[in-house]
């Protein structure tokens, strides 16, 4: 083990391109041999701390691509399934939480089941859920095209998944 007062071959970060975090020291061996890699002109390299750039495109890619999985799957499938006449409607589901909460679409409805289906007109409930799974795709793919979304689109996309995961019921109650 070095000493702590021996000179390091390590190179200093440098914080500023005028200035350095310590005093710089030489990067070669202590005999002012050369070694691989160094060059007269090489420049040092400034690392600025705090650019995540392609971990959040990466991230917000992906997360668009799960989106616009689920949603493609949800266009397919959710008029079979919790459609008017699909094997579990979703109609009947909001009918029965509206008796369970008192009758009214109040705050007590929406605490019940997190729904913007509660909002929207019920006599077309297929066009509904076509509505929200065709919007859903449409800001995950402006996502995923260009790989750049703010809090309103995020916040967008989740809820209207969980809109149609809080009224899927058996269908979308895996992880429950």
């Amino acid at each position: 083990m070095a000493s702590v007062g021996a000179k390091s071959p390590v190179r200093r970060r440098r914080v500023d391109h005028r200035k350095a975090e310590a005093d710089t020291e030489p990067s070669g061996p202590e005999d002012g041999s050369r070694t691989r890699g160094d060059s007269e002109g090489e420049a040092a390299v400034s690392l600025r701390p705090g650019t995540f750039w392609l971990t959040r495109v990466v991230l917000l890619r992906a997360t668009a691509f799960i989106y616009l999985v689920a949603f493609s799957v949800a266009f397919t499938q959710n008029k079979q399934l919790i459609g008017e006449r699909g094997l579990m409607p979703c109609r009947d589901y909001l009918n029965s939480v509206k008796r369970y909460v008192g009758g009214k679409i109040g705050m007590a409805a929406l605490a019940y089941t997190p729904s913007i289906l509660w909002l929207m007109d019920w006599s077309r409930m297929d066009a509904n859920l076509d509505g929200i799974a065709v919007v859903g795709a449409a800001l995950s793919g402006f996502v995923l095209v260009t790989g750049t979304a703010n809090m309103v689109i995020m916040v967008s996309l989740w809820g209207l998944y969980h809109s149609l995961v809080n009224v899927g019921q058996l269908w979308y109650s895996f992880g429950k």
